[in-house]
């Protein structure tokens, strides 16, 4: 069984730049407060990390 992260979106993609845009949608994201589980790679922890102010990793599954 593969490791999860359970990923929130926090902050609004309205004024931000079109390539955070194209990240959160990339993570499956597009209404604030939803939530996605996502494997635990490094491309979606590189997403993630590129914008820390617009998600928060809720919860970490093994």
């Amino acid at each position: 069984m593969a490791k999860t992260i359970v990923v929130k979106q926090i902050g609004s993609p309205i004024r931000r730049p079109a390539k955070q845009r194209a990240t959160l949608v990339g993570l499956g994201l597009n209404k604030m407060h939803r939530t996605r589980e996502l494997e635990d790679t490094p491309s979606v922890r590189g997403m993630v990390n590129s914008i820390p102010h617009l998600v928060q990793i809720v919860e970490e599954k093994e």
